[in-house]
């Protein structure tokens, strides 16, 4: 346990829980007036998360390691229970039961996805052991590669049609990611043998390029959007939502190049 751990686990657990709130309030928008048991279990995990965020804002880089480690586990306990909530709610989509409801089956998927990826570095970081930095590379764009085309199309679904401008430029951003996941899986499956410092380091490159210009482009439909200037159905805080998630791949990014070309990385070890 270290100063670096405490960072680390704040990081995570303060990013993480405003978007698990923030998942809270989009899914209780999706659901129909008559779904009230869902409406109160949604509010329920709003209420969790915002306390979740705003103790963890309480803490600091000098915390007592063991003071966060158990708080950790109380995260990593409500990030299970609503992963099941958001799996629940998944199922009873797709077995048609909640019809006319307004959450599309992928984006209650990718909301579980992302609880699953913070309840899983919740784990690693309690148990000291992140993965090693070619290892870590592929793993999280592999994961936010994903993330960021599925934004992409939920971005293009909720603009009107008649935004056909926008509209082509989602549809266009959705399969640009999508090559990039395939190829980002056509490395994972070349390991350990593509694990090279220049391969990753390209890697690193191309990713970059198309995570600004989706970054940019998210930045300007949030404006748009606040400003009331374009027509859709996109709530301003959902908007706000996958810009911050945009900047934080960008910032890892950054990060593993950082470590990548030699230099120093502190808060993505406990070294």
């Amino acid at each position: 346990m270290s100063t670096a751990f405490v960072a680390r686990s704040l990081d995570e657990v303060r990013f993480w829980s405003r978007i698990m709130k923030e998942h809270s309030l989009f899914l209780r928008l999706g659901f129909r007036c008559e779904d009230t048991q869902l409406i109160n279990e949604a509010n329920q995990f709003y209420s969790v998360f915002e306390a979740i965020e705003n103790r963890a804002n309480t803490f600091d880089k000098n915390t007592d390691p063991q003071v966060i480690q158990r708080f950790n586990v109380e995260v990593h306990t409500a990030v299970s229970h609503i992963w099941a909530f958001k799996r629940k709610i998944l199922g009873l989509i797709l077995q048609c039961q909640l019809p006319g409801a307004n959450n599309f089956p992928l984006l209650v998927d990718h909301t579980s996805r992302e609880a699953f990826y913070f309840r899983n570095r919740l784990e690693q970081l309690n148990a000291g052991k992140l993965d090693p930095l070619p290892d870590a590379i592929i793993n999280e764009n592999v994961f936010f590669l994903r993330i960021m085309a599925d934004h992409a199309k939920f971005i293009g679904h909720l603009l009107d049609p008649s935004e056909r401008k926008l509209v082509d430029q989602a549809r266009e951003f959705s399969e640009d990611f999508d090559k990039l996941l395939f190829q980002a899986r056509d490395l994972d499956s070349m390991r350990p043998q593509s694990q090279t410092p220049p391969l990753l380091d390209q890697f690193l490159d191309q990713n970059r390029v198309s995570v600004k210009s989706l970054r940019d482009f998210k930045k300007t439909a949030s404006d748009l959007i606040a400003a009331c200037r374009i027509k859709s159905i996109i709530h301003p805080l959902l908007a706000d939502h996958v810009y911050r998630e945009a900047e934080r791949f960008l910032h890892i990014i950054d990060m593993f190049e950082s470590a990548l070309t030699g230099q120093p990385m502190p808060s993505m070890s406990f070294e």
